[in-house]
């Protein structure tokens, strides 16, 4: 055992000791129970935990690419379009590099213009579905009564060409024979997503010089860095198709841990969630979770656990005082376990007509994976701001965001790791002013720009910008996407942040 490894069992006692932490090995805070209350908490009951099938026993022959024009059984539409007017698409790909990984996807053609950009959603967890944020947040549908699904003014295909794809492999509608193909790092589910895209624009040749953006939010802000820096690379290394990588954006992401951690307790002091005698019981476990993501960020394995184990502490104790307040708004309380009710995603999708319409056959929905959840937990306290300078300095643009009111991902912690990013535009950054975000006449929130990079706090919304703000984010992107998102920003006012 090496020296690195020999620190981590001291770690590990210090925190079980520290007054600030309420971590056992038998407690509910463990990473298979975390993952069974993460999609409990969003009324979540997926019939398996991962999607690994017995290829014998589908009816699906392994093929690169199946895909084909669908309209929802249950959609709502007056004009009574037709499922070519639609533009609506769903299928699968074959990704060239695994044993026998399916990536199951959503592609909607922009409402208003084919020469929008295209813009790929990955939803975090880790382990849940980007159907969450379909009918949820930003996309074209919204569910209705008897799981009807009506037009959502504000989707983002009123903006952009629309993917929202299942990954990592084994979540969704997305499967594989073969367990070698669950992800266990960033390396993996870049180069799958990577893989996935260039099958994409292979069977999508029209949109391969429109421009592309990655986006997502959540455990997404480790999928997003690593995908755009893998895009970056193959372009460079001009390895297939030239994908027209022009920015990637986070929205209310976990990107780097070490300092995300540290912010939880000056978050939940400054809303008022705990007091200044909790605050300082708790931070004593601080310096111990800044030793062990340090150790996670050379040695990478079982420090890695020992990271994940002992950090969380520091989230369970401000919980343990919260009560049943909704982590991902603060605003909110969970009645019982219940923080947000998706169930009839759940049950849309698993019924025999939708299926049959987009496909899928007798794959089942896995609305959120805990095996997929667990196969990252070593991928968790990585630092992936690490590979984002290079992208800005190579002129890829970033936008990052999120909502005042989300604790889990807060904005605190998302803007202290942006300024502390080193690049080569950080002075100018930090000496930037702040100014209005105003959508509709109305401050929607604040920005913070320089060059390639912006920071924007949204107001009056939580963990899911996209479902609190609609309007707001839909322009947000608009604007990202056309150079244009300070454009109506007219006094700068001080930085609101304490940075």
């Amino acid at each position: 055992m090496d020296a690195s490894n020999l620190l981590l069992f001291p770690l590990l006692l210090l925190a079980s000791l520290s007054p600030a932490s309420t971590l056992r090995l038998s407690d509910t805070r463990l990473p298979s129970t975390q993952a069974k209350k993460l999609i409990t908490d969003l009324n979540l009951f997926p019939k398996h935990s991962v999607n690994i099938v017995d290829r014998h026993l589908t009816n699906r022959s392994r093929s690169k690419i199946v895909e084909k024009p669908f309209k929802f059984p249950n959609f709502i539409d007056s004009d009574g379009v037709s499922v070519e007017d639609l533009g609506h698409h769903a299928g699968y790909y074959q990704i060239e590099h695994s044993h026998d990984a399916q990536m199951f996807y959503f592609f909607f053609e922009s409402r208003s213009s084919k020469d929008d950009p295209v813009v790929i959603w990955l939803t975090g967890g880790p382990g849940c579905s980007s159907e969450l944020a379909l009918f949820y947040e930003n996309g074209p549908f919204k569910i209705g009564k008897n799981l009807s699904l009506v037009w959502n003014e504000y989707g983002w295909d009123k903006a952009s060409n629309l993917l929202y794809v299942d990954q990592p492999t084994g979540t969704g509608f997305s499967y594989s024979s073969d367990k070698r193909d669950i992800r266990h790092d960033e390396q993996g589910v870049s180069d799958d997503l990577y893989d996935f895209l260039q099958a994409f624009f292979a069977e999508h040749p029209e949109l391969v010089d429109n421009d592309f953006y990655v986006v997502g939010e959540s455990y997404a802000g480790h999928y997003i860095p690593a995908v755009a820096a893998r895009v970056h690379q193959g372009n460079k290394a001009k390895e297939g198709i030239h994908i027209n990588l022009k920015g990637f954006s986070i929205g209310n992401g976990l990107t780097d841990p070490a300092i995300q951690y540290k912010a939880y307790t000056d978050y939940a002091l400054e809303m008022g969630i705990i007091k200044e005698s909790q605050y300082k019981r708790i931070n004593l476990i601080v310096p111990v979770c800044e030793a062990a993501i340090k150790l996670c960020g050379t040695d990478g394995t079982v420090s890695c656990m020992a990271a994940y184990l002992v950090c969380n502490g520091i989230f369970s104790s401000i919980l343990s005082i919260a009560g049943n307040i909704n982590y991902y708004d603060i605003r909110k309380e969970c009645v019982g376990s219940l923080c947000y009710d998706f169930s009839d995603m759940e049950t849309l999708l698993n019924k025999n007509s939708v299926r049959q319409a987009l496909g899928v056959g007798d794959i089942e929905f896995v609305s959120c994976s805990t095996s997929v959840y667990q196969a990252l937990l070593m991928d968790w306290m990585r630092n992936l701001e690490v590979g984002i300078p290079e992208l800005l300095d190579d002129g890829i643009k970033l936008l990052v965001y999120a909502g005042e009111y989300d604790l889990i991902c807060n904005w605190l912690g998302n803007s202290r790791w942006v300024h502390a990013m080193e690049w080569s535009g950080k002075e100018q950054f930090a000496s930037s002013s702040e100014v209005p975000f105003e959508v509709a006449g109305s401050e929607a929130g604040l920005l913070k720009s320089y060059g390639p990079l912006s920071f924007l706090k949204v107001h009056d919304a939580g963990h899911m910008v996209p479902m609190d703000q609609p309007r707001a984010s839909l322009e947000m992107l608009k604007r990202w996407t056309e150079g244009s998102l300070s454009e109506t920003a007219r006094h700068p006012e001080s930085l609101v942040s304490s940075i």
